[in-house]
């Protein structure tokens, strides 16, 4: 009985081994979606440096400046959530031709400006507080997340459009996604290095000046999608 039961499995796997496995017709399609929109924040990242013999007092001059800067931006009533300092360093440098040492005081803050009216204002304010070194000014949306939501439907829909496109000269149709392949790369906003008034022109020009041009910013998802073929 047992032989019997082994010869009768052994039969089935053999009929089951032996069907031809038909392939699902399927075509692969890729789609882009962009989105263009008008940012409404900056974050900018700025630096206090000095320099000097004695560590003690290059430290104390850098201090006396972030603190006028922090008062600034108090000032303008930024939320005490959109600034915080990046990095505070005190390093030594060496001269070896003249057998010295000087040191290097630097403290980097990064400031979220929400409110775009405020940015010229804030930017001379801060050279004049003793910024002494912009790192960087980057143009974002305050709807990233939404826009993103756009972007990957509209990736989704020219994907769709390029697969009908496709079978439609072959008298076929495009049936349900078999997968769906997400290759956008995460969004990082391209920085825009702002231009801004040196000391000395800022005290002779009484008139207000916009120094501003933030244009758009695109946001962009990609796919990748398996269409099963009717």
């Amino acid at each position: 009985m047992k032989k019997a039961v082994v010869f009768l499995s052994l039969m089935f796997m053999t009929l089951s081994y032996g069907q031809e496995i038909k392939p699902i017709p399927q075509i692969t399609v890729s789609g882009e979606g962009k989105v263009k929109v008008v940012p409404d924040q900056a974050t900018i990242t700025a630096t206090v440096e000095n320099k000097g013999n004695v560590a003690k007092e290059v430290k104390k001059i850098n201090d006396e400046q972030m603190d006028a800067v922090l008062k600034l931006i108090k000032k303008m009533n930024l939320a005490p959530s959109d600034y915080r300092t990046q990095r505070v360093a005190l390093n030594p440098q060496y001269d070896y031709e003249k057998k010295k040492t000087t040191y290097n005081a630097t403290q980097t803050i990064e400031i979220i400006v929400r409110d775009l009216n405020k940015y010229d204002e804030l930017m001379e304010g801060l050279v004049s507080q003793g910024i002494n070194r912009i790192d960087n000014v980057v143009f974002q949306s305050s709807k990233l997340a939404q826009y993103e939501s756009e972007a990957r439907k509209l990736a989704m829909k020219e994907a769709k459009h390029k697969a009908e496109d496709y079978v439609s000269v072959l008298g076929q149709k495009i049936g349900k996604a078999i997968t769906i392949n997400d290759n956008s790369q995460a969004y990082y906003p391209q920085p825009v290095y702002a231009r801004f008034k040196t000391m000395g022109a800022m005290e002779s020009d009484s008139a207000v000046k916009e120094t501003l041009a933030v244009g758009e910013i695109t946001i962009t998802a990609n796919v990748s999608v398996n269409f099963v073929l009717e």
